[in-house]
């Protein structure tokens, strides 16, 4: 039985799995909060096993659920309330949009998307678009990427090493 990480390979390309581990440590020190060098950038996830596969991957910032019980209205009017339309360290997107691809993370994004962007506020979108290129069939949610952490983590803290980690 040829071992674990090699059997990903024919599922997702090595170089597939460079680009996600790019995307993925690129939202993470954005996630990071200021004192360690991010940005304090909120992520934004459906639920919580979403939530626990983001944090087994290293990040440590603010992840905000949308499945908490509250309507879409109030929760956007807390995530303008409580980040604004711009992050103020960066200047930057003032959220990372990180919905599902599956039907109902498709539909939940592009309602998200609308009406945030109907409050002027600022979304990154590009973690969820490199997502969707690099794993479409493997992984159709983010909880899905659980399987790829093993093989992940490596790349992303050559890309982005946790702020512990010093060479």
């Amino acid at each position: 039985m040829p071992p674990r990480f090699e059997r990903r390979i024919k599922i997702i390309s090595p170089d597939s799995l460079f680009h996600l581990a790019r995307a993925l440590a690129k939202a993470r020190f954005r996630n990071r909060h200021p004192v360690h060098g991010g940005s304090g950038c909120p992520v934004i996830v459906e639920g919580r096993r979403d939530m626990e596969t983001l944090r087994s991957l290293g990040f440590e910032g603010p992840i905000e659920l949308v499945n908490r019980g509250w309507g879409q209205s109030r929760l956007i009017a807390h995530l303008h309330d409580s980040y604004g339309r711009k992050n103020t360290v960066d200047g930057g997107p003032a959220l990372i949009l990180m919905m599902d691809w599956d039907r109902t993370g498709m539909r939940l994004h592009e309602n998200l998307l609308g009406r945030m962007r109907s409050l002027d506020m600022w979304i990154d979108e590009s973690t969820r678009k490199t997502l969707m290129r690099t794993v479409p069939l493997k992984a159709p949610t983010i909880e899905g990427m659980k399987n790829l952490v093993d093989d992940l983590i490596p790349l992303i803290n050559l890309e982005d090493p946790p702020p512990d980690i010093v060479f």
